[in-house]
């Protein structure tokens, strides 16, 4: 357990920044805004950025070829650790941080698990959130298993900048082509090798055997691996291995391998890298070059300390729907509690005109933030004039002798202002960054662009104080540099609107991970309620501090609370009350990371009726949470709220099962405009951890290469048991994942059903003789909510066949088949029929779903399954020092059939030739010898 807490640690502080929001731009064919940065667990090393920068410079030339002369890497910034000593040639960031990294450099996720891969749990064509690379392997270290690490930054590039998938499959490795032969899973074809099984003991791997077919799956055995002849004429594919010398190219439509279960396959509906990347923004926005690229520019940028400006609007406006008071509650929460120490804070005011309240002071201890507090606004009233309290935050950072570059504003406001525009460019060039708390349904919508523009937080919050909209806001602006065990981890986010005498009543969980500093806040409207808050034991705990001017009430425990389930009972006092509570909290031991949750909307921006899809990751360090309760909330800009059950379970829009991530479609949107997302998960006595057995989209390992017939072996990669789970204790976690708008909403609900089922993406099959039996989940009326009218199940002989014909395909009798309800396990068992060839060894089966509108979706994944007993493959003598090469290799040798015939018709043909030979012998010597009886 030590040894997983001193590496997991290191990585937490990635993990605990939510989702990635890229900076990058194309310009000019060119990519600029490359983040690369290294994790401060990383030991010094300045060898390190020279690797780096070799890597990318490779890499540059090998998109620029592989993408047609299309694109290149033009501007990479390198993110130095803040503990690396200063050298006069690193610069302070402007507006990159961490969490925008497209690449961190950073410790194994697991020791010894040194393998490249990109974080990728979006749908096909959409962005991924991050590279990881090794120091080890940045250094060139894993040539032999990864090959070059400039081609394999191309590789992952694609995942992350282009949607596209691998064209392996660690799962499915091997598949039983058309042409009956057993295949590796690969694209193109054209790459050749051997399929092998190392017999190995301890360390010593220096035997090997031909792999023997597995008599259930009809494939090669579990321990089969393909191993590439090392020297190949074959161009494709760069999503496959492009560790091999040839391989330049993306397959595309003519080279693509459609019948190989590769995750490209399955997640991009057959379609070839080429053919996704070409339908990219970035394809579709430039044109191939005529000359070479020029090499990438690199900045090397260090992180220092954090410095914040808080710019509140005190408008008139604000003096509505308790807006002021809501306002300072949420900051005095963000000053008290979330602001880490060491930062440095600001304050200004803003109406028609600004005013510097507070030039940024170092929080130190206590005494700085409660000389904040007496900073806040105390009354409304005037215009809006957005930009001048931008203006102020940066004059009071400079008054404080710092620099705009890399600092941070926090602007809250809740009304237009249309002179916000003329600020734009300005904030833009001061290389701050601007987050932007929406407050009401009204606020200036232009902020935004500043905010996308400098790699802020957008929050929106409503007037409906019971959603905790704008603490919960102010509770996401933890700093994206700090180590994680400094980030403040929200336990609770809870409100009601009672009625007097009233209770509001719960529990909070303190599990082992955090507990150190940890944070009650209650706010009302009206009364100071009677507040009741017990530990585990049933203590009833001490005197709340009460701020009576701002209506809120808070406990801080200072060092480690006791671990266990914590209740408070709340009483409102008064009629039509509103009543909050949060709960916040540190890891307890900066050596056990905490369990943490990001949330995320798959896109910002949307018009209906495209659907959404709400992401939710929880993890422990690298280690996904399995089997908790995840709620996502998300609220409209008049605050009517929507609840969505999360899940991960591989369907619907959920893209990989068990890795950690909930999800779940959202269409029933209110209204036009802002919406926030905020996520509640608990984990009870069925959440469980597991040993990460891999990242769906981790780099081809390369056992080994075949070398002049014979096969040169890389180490053994190291592996997980997969099966392994770990029991987890309860928690509770609540986290804001950042407000989205939606456009083209009718006023009135629309009678059309304009949402069909949702794809199949599970769907399993297993043979036992003669019969079929099918799993999968159940998709919905619309997306994944309700239930399906039918199932169509058709099946063929080839998967092209199904896959662009199945309309045409061989249809299965489903009158027995009743829907059950969205997200419930579907089986269905069957005896196929009409199959033509009398030695066929397998099929293709898909499904697709009709509504009650007579919607279809799209046609599930397509499985194979095998049906009869194959004829068994020659198996040669384990002995044999040279057995020869098999069904990957152009070297192929007889087959078993071709055996069989052979050697059936040589003894036929010498029993023939001696009966006669014996035959003719007796006529000679007995030629008239006559008959004897007895």
């Amino acid at each position: 357990m030590g040894l997983f807490r001193s590496f997991v640690f290191l990585l937490m502080l990635y993990l605990l920044q939510g989702s990635n929001a890229s900076l990058v731009q194309l310009n000019n064919n060119g990519y600029e805004g490359i983040i690369i940065a290294i994790d401060p667990a990383v030991p010094e090393d300045e060898t390190l950025i020279e690797k780096i920068q070799n890597m990318v410079i490779e890499a540059s030339t090998y998109l620029f070829e592989a993408t047609e002369n299309r694109f290149f890497f033009k501007n990479v910034s390198i993110l130095i650790p803040e503990n690396w000593k200063n050298i006069t040639q690193y610069k302070r960031p402007k507006h990159e941080s961490y969490k925008h990294a497209d690449v961190r450099v950073a410790p194994p996720t697991l020791p010894g698990r040194y393998e490249p891969y990109t974080k990728q749990f979006t749908a096909c064509e959409e962005k991924g959130e991050y590279i990881h690379f090794t120091p080890d392997f940045v250094h060139g270290n894993k040539r032999n298993e990864f090959g070059p690490s400039g081609r394999l930054l191309v590789h992952e590039w694609a995942h992350l900048r282009w949607g596209v998938f691998d064209e392996y499959n660690d799962d499915e490795p091997f598949y039983r082509a058309k042409s009956r032969k057993i295949e590796a899973t690969r694209c193109s074809t054209g790459i050749t090798g051997l399929n092998r099984v190392y017999m190995c003991q301890g360390n010593s791997c220096v035997k090997h055997r031909e792999c023997k077919t597995d008599s259930k799956t009809k494939l090669y055995e579990k321990d089969c691996q393909f191993f590439p002849d090392k020297d190949q004429t074959e161009k494709t594919s760069i999503m496959f291995m492009q560790g091999i010398d040839s391989v330049t190219e993306f397959c595309n439509e003519k080279t693509h391998n459609r019948e190989a279960p590769s995750l490209q396959n399955k997640m991009c509906n057959y379609r070839s890298t080429w053919e996704v990347i070409s339908n990219s923004e970035d394809f579709k926005n430039t044109t191939a070059m005529m000359a070479p690229p020029p090499l990438p520019v690199f900045s090397l940028l260090k992180i220092s300390e954090r410095i914040v400006c808080l710019v509140l609007d005190k408008s008139g406006s604000m003096a509505t729907s308790n807006r002021l008071n809501r306002m300072n509650q949420a900051a005095q929460h963000f000053l008290l509690q979330t602001v880490e120490n060491g930062s440095w804070v600001g304050m200004v005011h803003f109406d028609s005109y600004a005013s510097i309240k507070s030039n940024p002071i170092q929080i130190i201890s206590n005494s700085e933030r409660r000389k904040l507090l007496e900073s806040l606004p105390t009354a409304a009233s005037g215009g809006t004039s957005i930009c001048s309290g931008i203006k102020s935050g940066f004059q009071a950072i400079r008054n404080a002798n710092f620099q705009t570059d890399g600092s941070e504003i926090v602007l809250l406001t809740d009304g237009e202002d249309n002179t916000v525009k003329s600020c734009i460019e300005e904030v833009k060039q001061s290389g701050a960054i601007i987050h932007f708390i929406a407050l009401g349904p009204v606020a200036a919508p232009e902020v935004r662009e500043m905010s996308a523009a400098t790699g802020g937080i957008y929050v929106y919050a409503s007037d409906q104080g019971q959603n905790n909209g704008l603490i919960d806001a102010f509770a996401a602006l933890a700093s994206g540099n700090i180590d994680a065990s400094q980030q403040s981890l929200q336990l609770e986010s809870k409100g009601l609107k009672l009625n007097s005498n009233d209770w509001m009543n719960g529990t909070v969980i303190i599990d082992s991970t955090v507990g150190k500093d940890t944070f009650f806040l209650i706010t009302w409207n009206q009364q100071l309620p009677s507040i009741y808050l017990f530990d585990p034991s049933g203590t009833s705990m001490g005197t709340f501090i009460v701020n009576s001017a701002s209506k809120m009430a808070y406990l801080s425990i200072p060092g480690t609370t006791k671990v266990g389930v914590w209740t408070y009972n709340i009483q409102a006092k008064a009629s039509q009350e509103t009543l909050t509570i949060t709960v916040n909290s540190r890891a307890a031991n900066s050596f056990v990371p905490p369990i943490t949750v990001n949330a995320k909307m798959n896109k910002d921006t949307n018009s209906y009726p495209n659907p959404l899809i709400v992401y939710a990751e929880i993890v422990q360090g690298y280690l996904p949470i399995l089997g908790a309760n995840v709620t996502a909330f998300i609220e409209s800009k008049f605050g009517e709220t929507e609840v969505l059950e999360l899940l991960d379970n591989g369907a619907g829009a959920d893209s990989f099962k068990n890795d950690g991530v909930y999800s779940r479609y959202f269409t029933t949107y209110k209204e036009n405009g802002m919406y926030n997302l905020k996520v509640r998960a608990h984990g009870g006595e069925n959440a469980v951890t597991r040993s990460l057995r891999h990242p769906p989209n981790r780099a081809a390992y390369i056992p080994g290469w075949v070398v002049n017939g014979s096969i040169e072996k890389n180490p053994s990669r190291p592996e997980n048991d997969e099966d392994t789970q770990t029991n987890v204790e309860s928690f509770t976690r609540t986290a804001t994942g950042g407000a989205f708008v939606v456009s083209n909403v009718p006023q009135s609900p629309s009678s059309l059903d304009l949402f069909p089922p949702s794809q199949i993406t599970d769907l399993e099959a297993t043979s036992h003789e003669d019969e079929i039996s099918l799993t999968w989940t159940a998709p919905g009326d619309d997306f994944d909510v309700g239930k399906v009218q039918e199932y169509i199940i058709r099946i063929s002989e080839s998967i092209l066949d199904l896959r662009d014909n199945f309309d045409d395909a061989l249809q299965v009798n489903t009158t027995a088949l009743l829907p059950n309800e969205a997200n419930s396990k579907e089986t269905f068992t069957f005896k196929p029929g009409n199959i033509s060839e009398e030695n066929e060894t397998h099929i293709f089966i898909a499904i697709q779903s009709v509504d009650k509108s007579n919607l279809t979706s799209k046609v599930s994944n397509i499985v194979q399954v095998a049906l009869f007993v194959p004829q068994e493959d020659y198996i040669p003598d384990e002995t044999d020092p040279d057995p020869s090469p098999d069904k990957n290799s152009p070297k192929s040798g007889l087959s078993i059939s071709a055996l069989v015939l052979l050697v059936v018709g040589s003894v036929v043909i010498v029993s023939l030739i001696l009966s006669i030979t014996i035959y003719i012998l007796n006529k000679r010597r007995n030629p008239s010898r006559p008959r004897t009886g007895f």
